[in-house]
């Protein structure tokens, strides 16, 4: 089962080394990561997203509290939880075409941020499966590039991940 593991790590040099050598030595696979500072410039959250059994995620979560840097650990999976992923993607847009990507932007609510003679760039937000979607939508000899953030996630309401 994929889960989103929440981590709130002292901002150090050499932190995330740690943390992602403890997946490794373990055999763990991350399926995604993002690093940033928080509000406080002292800590940073990371968002993993990796794939296992509920004994695993406890082992996972257990393992990632004994390391000195980590401060707190939640599993989004356990309650409500809102997520997000970018995806940045370079299509081929010249003649007709240009005008089939724009209305396949604006029909998953993405923005064309960057435009030239043969190509457009758009951003979209959202789900995994709905940029999933929207690539499977589109004519694969049209994709020039795609970059992807992985997921970021945080709870709903008043959960949150603070010291």
């Amino acid at each position: 089962m994929r889960h989103i593991l929440s981590v709130l790590i002292e901002n150090e040099a050499g932190a995330l080394s740690r943390v992602t050598g403890l997946f490794s030595a373990r055999g763990y696979n991350i399926d995604s990561l993002t690093v940033q500072t928080t509000e406080d410039t002292t800590m940073s959250r990371m968002t993993i997203v990796t794939h296992g059994s509920e004994d695993v995620i406890e082992q996972i979560t257990k393992q990632l509290n004994k390391l000195v840097e980590v401060v707190k650990v939640i599993d989004l999976n356990e309650a409500d939880h809102i997520e997000r992923e970018l995806m940045l993607i370079k299509v081929r847009a010249t003649g007709k075409e240009r005008d089939e990507m724009k209305r396949m932007a604006d029909i998953f609510r993405g923005r064309i941020i960057d435009v030239t003679e043969k190509a457009y760039t758009v951003e979209l937000t959202g789900t995994g499966e709905k940029l999933d979607a929207f690539i499977k939508a589109l004519d694969p000899a049209v994709i020039l590039e795609t970059v992807r953030t992985g997921a970021s996630g945080i709870g709903r309401g008043e959960r949150i991940l603070k010291v």
